[in-house]
């Protein structure tokens, strides 16, 4: 019994003994900064956020150079506005629009006739002497003289001798099934073809449509 008693008073005095050896090799209390004001007022932070944080705020008070953007530096979300485009929009150029067909001005040399067409409306047109247009292409009155003849328009013939309007005008007219502008010009009699053509826009050669309604100048 005594054996065992002293048995554990000797691992206790072991025990107590290896625990103040290991005190003693520990280092002594890490010191504590004399002032705690600053880290009181403001916690510490990792170095590496402080280095990015004044970094971007360089970047942000540096004057850019060039239109552009600056390059970022950083991972963090640069706070520097968005740049606003200075481009100005196109502009655009309206089409003029074509000018319409003017009616000559001067009588031709020669003409060839178009469906609609004979002598004397040629003659009331250009205010020439008809019977001079007839002798002159070795026609004669009543002749039938067919579309696609060409007639030689004579010089200093003088005037044609009547009314050369056959309708007045200026007014419209409702176009008749086959009319062209040639033939409507006959109609009229001093009016050219060319000219009904101008005051409607239109080509003298276009197609007109039964019941359409046009300008006679």
């Amino acid at each position: 019994m005594k054996k065992i008693v002293l048995w554990i008073a000797l691992i206790v005095i072991l025990v107590f003994s290896f625990a103040a050896c290991t005190r003693s090799k520990s280092s002594g209390p890490v010191a504590l900064p004399s002032s705690t004001s600053e880290s009181t007022a403001f916690p510490l932070m990792p170095t590496s956020v402080g280095n990015a944080a004044a970094t971007q705020t360089a970047v942000a008070l540096a004057p850019h150079s060039g239109g552009g953007e600056p390059a970022p530096t950083s991972t963090m979300p640069s706070a520097s506005p968005t740049s606003v485009p200075t481009q100005s929009p196109p502009t655009f150029t309206p089409t003029p629009k074509p000018k319409p067909p003017t009616a000559p001005n001067r009588v031709p040399s020669t003409y060839t006739l178009h469906q609609g067409e004979f002598p004397y409306c040629l003659a009331r047109r250009f205010n020439v002497n008809p019977d001079t247009l007839l002798a002159v292409n070795g026609l004669s009155r009543g002749q039938w003289v067919y579309p696609g003849t060409t007639l030689t328009i004579p010089k200093n013939a003088g005037p044609f001798p009547y009314q050369r309007a056959l309708r007045a005008h200026p007014t419209t007219y409702t176009v008749q099934s086959g009319d062209t502008f040639y033939s409507i010009a006959c109609l009229f009699g001093d009016v050219w073809p060319e000219a009904i053509a101008a005051a409607n826009g239109m080509s003298v050669e276009a197609n007109l449509t039964p019941g359409q309604i046009i300008k006679i100048p």
